[in-house]
């Protein structure tokens, strides 16, 4: 074949140079026509859009293009022109074909369309290959991006915080232990439990469910800082919503108080929203018209709508005076469930809500005391269709407080020394708070399983590739 530059097929379906040569390379999509002329949709991951190969048949032959079926890669060479079809301005007649690659018909699992979600879920390794699932990964390609810009464009600095960590951020919870000790024979201790100073790190660590308390850190050093990255929980749950794997976005501030958490929040999410209206149109558009009519105006909804702020016993009033029946009870106290987030955001106010100053009881230790001695000043993001999208909150800054809570929830002191001790040395107000990404792109690709927003979930009984 003739050396020519490949064009993307998400250039080449911009380029009004007609009658100019093009390589193209990409896996067929589908492939139609007669004994006389063929037309093959081709796609190379770039675009939601396919660009149409024709060829006539008599200048390859019959045999030649047996092999060029769905899910076949080719490469080509051909002249672009006007198309005559409609829904597309170009198309390409190809001159020189060579076949990388082909897909037993009777083997390849994406020979048909209209397969379930479920289905795809089970073919991880080739479900990126499918319409839904190429707009899924080009917006999480997006999404991550514009995450990255926002900080650095507002001077935070991006803080890489520990995979193995001794602590666990959220006071409670089932982690993933990480050891090099034999399972089948550990050392034992005097009183019968494992011995893990004999282990690599000589002593027990988990994989980490968060980079707060490490972050924490960072800020009262840097004055601004985030993490981005992996975090893992060993609970065993099979709902949409949750994976074992899964990554955080976690800013921290030294001097900002609970109201610059939320000013930070808002307009942090209403521009990964906008900066998705914005760059990946093509991807919603076809997610929209494939799962979720209404997503577009629920992505401009929250772009146009300040949010709403009000305290968690305001909230719980609301709810209780509603005459809407809950499945899960509503009291002072309860920790709120993502019926009541929603209806407070898609029923009551109609617009995304911050909920503030919750009992103390149900959030984490390291939450900031109101002079109450009942609420912490912790909020709450809660957004359509998915309630709760950030937890965050300001910070416990005193340390004698802080360790006062430590000790009311019989926590062990040894594995967070480090993070108590930073309260002795020059401590601040800061705050803080965490936004799961998976959530963040449930809510702008209108998905409604958080499997299919991640190229390889990890859930229960599930980690095959």
């Amino acid at each position: 074949m003739k050396e020519i530059r490949r064009t993307k097929i998400s250039e080449a379906l911009k380029l009004t140079t007609f009658g100019e040569e093009v390589n193209l390379k990409g896996w067929v999509r589908t492939r139609r026509g007669n004994k006389n002329v063929s037309f093959v949709a081709l796609n190379d991951g770039s675009t939601i859009n396919n660009i149409q190969i024709v060829i006539d048949v008599a200048n390859f032959g019959e045999e030649f293009l047996k092999p060029i079926t769905t899910g076949a890669c080719i490469n080509v060479n051909g002249k672009l022109v006007e198309s005559q079809g409609k829904g597309q301005t170009v198309e390409i007649q190809a001159t020189e074909i060579e076949i990388y690659g082909a897909a037993d018909p009777t083997t390849y699992p994406l020979q048909k369309k209209g397969h379930s979600l479920e289905f795809l879920r089970e073919i991880a390794y080739l479900r990126p290959r499918t319409n839904t699932f190429g707009a899924v990964f080009r917006m999480r390609h997006h999404m991550s991006y514009a995450v990255h810009k926002y900080f650095n464009d507002r001077g935070f600095y991006y803080f890489h915080t520990p995979i193995i960590t001794a602590s666990d951020a959220e006071g409670a919870g089932a982690m993933f232990e990480v050891t090099t000790l034999d399972h089948a024979n550990p050392p034992k201790a005097e009183d019968g439990t494992v011995d893990f100073s004999q282990d690599f790190f000589g002593r027990q660590t988990n994989l980490t469910v968060s980079g707060q308390l490490e972050g924490e850190l960072g800020a009262m050093a840097l004055g601004a800082i985030y993490t981005f990255g992996p975090t893992f929980r060993a609970e065993n749950s099979n709902t949409p919503r949750h994976l074992a794997e899964f990554w955080m976005i976690e800013p921290e501030v030294a001097f900002y108080d609970i109201f610059d958490n939320m000013d930070l929040a808002e307009d942090f999410l209403k521009y990964l929203v906008k900066y998705a209206l914005d760059n990946c149109i093509d991807d919603i558009e076809f997610l929209a018209k494939m799962y979720d009519e209404d997503l577009v105006a629920r992505l401009k909804f929250v772009v146009e709508n300040d949010f709403v702020r009000l305290t968690y016993t305001d909230g719980v009033k609301i709810l209780e005076e509603s005459g809407h029946k809950f499945e899960f009870p509503v009291y002072w106290g309860a920790d709120l469930q993502s019926e009541h987030e929603r209806y407070l955001v898609e029923k009551h106010f109609k617009c995304p809500v911050i909920l503030t100053d919750y009992p103390k009881d149900i959030k984490s230790f390291y939450m900031k005391q109101n002079e109450d001695g009942k609420t912490v000043r912790a909020m709450d993001v809660l957004f359509p269709k998915i309630g709760e999208i950030i937890g965050g909150s300001e910070r416990e800054s005193d340390y004698d407080k802080l360790l006062q809570r430590v000790e009311e929830m019989e926590m062990d002191i040894e594995s967070i020394w480090w993070y108590l001790d930073i309260r002795k040395f020059g401590t601040a107000p800061h705050s803080g708070f965490g936004l799961g990404f998976e959530r963040l792109m449930l809510f702008v690709t209108g998905m409604t399983n958080i499997r299919d927003v991640i190229p390889f979930p990890r859930t229960p009984n599930h980690a095959e590739y």
